[in-house]
């Protein structure tokens, strides 16, 4: 991955997994939607409120008005998938004016997910509808986790599973009729926790041109039973550059047809392993790749426990007291060129090894030709797997021991490529191309009881009515500022106590900056208003 940069605002980094996911609109312009769009009903997302009592006195809301369009409906794209496993909640007002309908359609409104990079986002959209009284204002609760939901394709994955929606759409009444109804919306809001593996602690974006970074991989070529490797694999490893090697931020770990002779054997076909000289417990893994074409290539990007007993592993001389499948094995993603155009993934213990019962996969159309980000996310208590944000398959038993989970001890990376005695008479080489490897874990400064030094902790966060400051005595005297996302400065004050609980209630739902002036510097923080 070439030109990536870092830039921390202490412990929220910008990547992909380090902030929390916020769609909202009160339409007064604290907002995190950039853009809605209305399908064949006319919209107006700065209209007076014409009905300001109730549960809402707010200034502006958005009209909605279906002048009988048959699938009418407003929407946004929110810029970032959902991942409704840790966050299945959507909220909004409404207020429907009987003077505003026609015909006889149910009073409802429906929430609708769609995954707005396909060609068609409602192909496997997913949707909840919910009853709407006349004439009031009312809080309409969307729960994935726990409402009825319809998914238009019955083959879909349960919402939970997913993380491929990233468009909302709001639909008043129904479709598929000409009816009219005019709604007022209000106070849009949904709050994705962020993943509580925020922070990245290991990393390879394959920079520097010419062999890999031997400070981060050990190439492990020991045959080991001294003839050959696992499972009638046909290749020698090597630790040559031909069959590895870094080329404008792309490692190719190369398989190849060629007479190679090492530790007294003969073999027709080289390759490369990679042992991370990194191991660890929990946390999330994304490797962005794109895999080898060829029937009998078997590449394979996965872990092993740390105390493996392996000739030639690198970890083995110093940690290794277990055999596999003791140690455990964790596939984050296989795949055969036997079968083109499916990835698995897999677990492997002494309860389940070899021809094992815990795996699950998904065809990638594109596993060849285009990168794709294979991922796991390890906690204590379960592994998720998934392609670009696609669950395939979610690893839980509902006992865990040393049978069926090796897995509260460290493991190592591996990326190798291997021949099968299928390979074709046709194969000359083919590369499994990496575009990076990212290992991210939980900061201890979530927690509330863990400070670092000259740090603050802000908490609860996501906060309702109020939100406690903790610090370290070192920023006692420092001067504490808080203000909106466009800037607007909302209060300032001097830290004079290691803990300040701060009344929150009057601040409108958003994300707020607090920042820490003292003798250590600025520091920033994000805190969200619910």
């Amino acid at each position: 991955m070439r030109n990536f940069i870092f830039v921390f605002v202490l412990f929220f980094s910008i990547n992909s997994f380090s902030q929390a996911r916020i769609s909202q609109d009160n339409f007064e312009g604290n907002s995190t939607i950039t853009s809605w769009f209305g399908d064949n009903c006319g919209m107006d997302n700065a209209f007076v409120n014409p009905f300001q009592n109730g549960i809402n006195t707010s200034a502006r809301v958005l009209k909605y008005t279906d002048a009988g369009g048959q699938y009418a409906n407003v929407r946004f794209d929110a810029g970032f998938n959902y991942n409704l496993n840790t966050s299945s909640v959507f909220t909004l007002k409404i207020y429907v004016p009987s003077s505003g309908i026609t015909g006889n359609q149910n009073n409802q409104v429906s929430l609708k997910l769609q995954n707005a990079s396909i060609a068609s986002p409602w192909a496997t959209q997913c949707e909840i509808i919910k009853p709407v009284v006349l004439n009031q204002w009312q809080t309409i609760t969307f729960n994935f986790a726990t409402d009825n939901y319809i998914n238009l394709d019955p083959n879909s994955q349960n919402p939970l599973d997913r993380r491929d929606f990233n468009r909302v759409l709001i639909q008043v009444n129904g479709e598929n009729n000409t009816s009219q109804v005019t709604a007022y919306i209000d106070d849009f809001y949904y709050s994705g926790a962020a993943s509580i593996f925020n922070t990245l602690v290991w990393s390879d974006e394959f920079e520097i041109n010419g062999g890999i970074n031997t400070t981060k991989w050990f190439p492990q070529t020991q045959l080991p039973n001294g003839n050959s490797w696992y499972n009638g694999e046909l290749q020698h490893y090597t630790n040559r550059q031909v069959n590895s090697s870094v080329n404008n931020g792309i490692l190719s770990i190369v398989a190849k047809r060629e007479t190679f002779t090492d530790q007294g054997r003969t073999k027709q076909f080289t390759s490369a392993r990679l042992n991370s000289k990194f191991a660890f417990k929990y946390g999330r893994v994304e490797v962005r790749a794109k895999l080898p074409i060829g029937a009998g290539t078997w590449p394979a990007i996965w872990m092993l426990g740390k105390n493996i007993i392996e000739p030639g592993g690198y970890w083995t001389s110093s940690f290794g007291t277990t055999s596999w499948p003791a140690c455990g094995e964790i596939d984050i993603m296989e795949h055969w060129g036997t079968n083109q155009n499916f990835v698995q993934s897999a677990i492997h213990t002494t309860s389940s090894s070899g021809s094992t019962i815990n795996l699950g996969g998904q065809t990638i159309p594109t596993a060849s030709s285009q990168f794709h980000i294979y991922a796991l996310e390890w906690t204590a208590s379960k592994m998720i797997f998934s392609v670009d944000d696609i669950v395939h398959y979610i690893y839980n038993p509902s006992i865990k021991n040393a049978s069926t989970w090796p897995f509260d001890a460290e493991q190592y990376l591996l990326l190798n490529v291997a021949i099968q005695s299928s390979i074709t008479t046709s194969f000359v080489q083919s590369a499994m191309e990496v575009d990076y490897v990212r290992v991210y874990q939980q900061t201890a400064l979530e927690s509330p009881n863990v400070l670092k030094e000259n740090n603050l902790v802000l908490f609860p966060n996501p906060a309702f009515d109020e939100i406690t400051l903790k610090s370290n005595e070192n920023l006692i005297g420092a001067t504490i500022t808080i203000s909106s996302l466009l800037g607007q400065d909302l209060a300032e004050f001097k830290l004079n106590s290691q803990e300040k609980t701060l009344n929150i209630s009057n601040y409108q739902s958003g994300i707020y900056i607090l920042k820490v002036n003292s003798e250590q510097g600025i520091q920033s923080y994000k805190f969200i208003k619910k």
